[in-house]
């Protein structure tokens, strides 16, 4: 039976991604922050763990007992992750600090540990990514800056795991039915304050914070395609799934950027003086 471990499992992506592996025949860890939640997977038939993918003695003794239950790692799929919205000045570098730390880290700190586990199995890496890491958006710089760096992480890891016959894919949702806008609203009420210089167009920011709600495709189809995905013989480098995956960035490829950041402008409320 292969063996896959999942991150940041108590709902969405995470959870349609274990049910979707499990229901292929896998044996799926699937790992969450919260004890109810882990308890809930645990229900599920999963083997599921508490697990704060920034804590780096965790993830050694977590990549301990897979090693020791079964030897090898068949697929990791780091999708733990959340937005911070708001303007990138309000949020400031402590905002962007806890966002990397989570989205761009902690990836690296989760491959690193199991490692070991992928090496002995030739297994594969899917980094849940982004295609804001390829539009950028105003009111969402933060979470932009740390996709964009999932792409490049997953490229250089690509070409540094590959002799080890560990293989690596990205994965760009677009728009996928989720918790995220609900979690992402709430990062944003954090900082929309009476006396941001950006209050006058908060309205834009909580806009921004919905917009992964836009049209969304279910998070069973999106985990469905993925699945199919990595069962290929040779995974794509790059995958893009979901409402919007392919048409944004065909926007940022071919708009000429003038146009490209006059219709972000507007879009979002900073076309006037403020």
């Amino acid at each position: 039976m292969p063996i896959v471990l999942i991150t940041g499992c108590s709902s969405g992506i995470g959870r349609a991604l274990a049910d979707s592996f499990k229901n292929a025949g896998f044996e799926v860890w699937a790992t969450a922050r919260k004890a109810g939640d882990v308890a809930q997977l645990q229900a599920a038939g999963f083997k599921s763990r508490e697990l704060d993918v920034n804590d780096a003695d965790a993830l050694q003794r977590l990549s301990e007992e897979i090693q020791s239950a079964h030897g090898g790692l068949d697929i990791l799929i780091n999708n733990a992750g959340y937005g911070a919205m708001g303007p990138l000045l309000d949020g400031g570098v402590e905002a962007m600090r806890r966002q990397f730390e989570t989205n761009v880290f902690a990836l690296v700190g989760v491959t690193r540990a199991l490692f070991p586990a992928l090496r002995r199995n030739k297994g594969l890496v899917v980094n849940i990514g982004s295609v804001s890491g390829v539009l950028v958006t105003p009111f969402a710089g933060a979470y932009c800056a740390s996709k964009a760096a999932v792409h490049a992480l997953s490229d250089a890891l690509r070409l540094e795991l590959a002799p080890f016959g560990v293989r690596v894919m990205e994965v760009q949702p677009g728009a996928i039915a989720s918790q995220f806008a609900s979690n992402a609203g709430r990062e944003a009420e954090q900082v929309i304050e009476e006396n941001s210089p950006w209050w006058p167009v908060r309205e834009s920011i909580r806009a921004r914070a919905r917009a992964s709600q836009d049209k969304p495709t279910p998070a069973s189809e999106f985990a469905q395609g993925l699945l199919k995905a990595a069962q290929q013989p040779q995974p794509p480098a790059l995958l893009r799934l979901g409402n919007g995956s392919r048409a944004l960035p065909l926007l940022q490829a071919w708009l000429p950027q003038g146009l490209l950041q006059r219709v972000l402008k507007k879009r979002f409320g900073l076309d006037g003086v403020l």
